[in-house]
This record gives structure tokens, sequence and C-alpha cells, in this order.
């Protein structure tokens, strides 16, 4: 699973548009974003690095790997 920091995903829209990027990569990923966090968690066959470019694709800042 990955788990990322997304500080600037504060609505329902960011959300979506976060789990479609990603989605439009791997249509089988599993999305979990948790708003109040700004944590994104991913199951996915992709690595880190392909969902954090998808997300930074659709306009959203990366940071470092959220803590477990």
């Amino acid at each position: 699973m990955t788990r990322l920091s997304i500080p600037d995903m504060n609505c329902g829209h960011c959300t979506a548009a976060i789990e479609k990027a990603i989605k439009t990569i791997d249509p089988t990923a599993k999305v979990s974003c948790d708003l109040r966090a700004h944590i994104v968690e991913v199951e996915s066959f992709l690595s880190e690095r392909a969902v954090s470019e998808a997300i930074r694709d659709a306009g959203y800042d990366v940071k470092a790997p959220a803590a477990t």
C-alpha cells in the first residue's frame, strides 16, 4: 500500500480528481482519501513514484510519504 501526504487536498472535488488520476493508470486501484489528515492511501500494482506522478499531473502537490 502506498500512503502519501497531499497538503492541498481539501474538498470532495480534490478527492475525486486524485482518485480519477490514479484510476486512469490503474482502473483496479483502491483509493482512500482522508481529507482531515490530507492523506491518500492506494492499493495498486503501481509504484509510489507512479502514483505520485499521477497526483502531480492532476495538479496536486505530493509531500514525503505519510507516516504509517
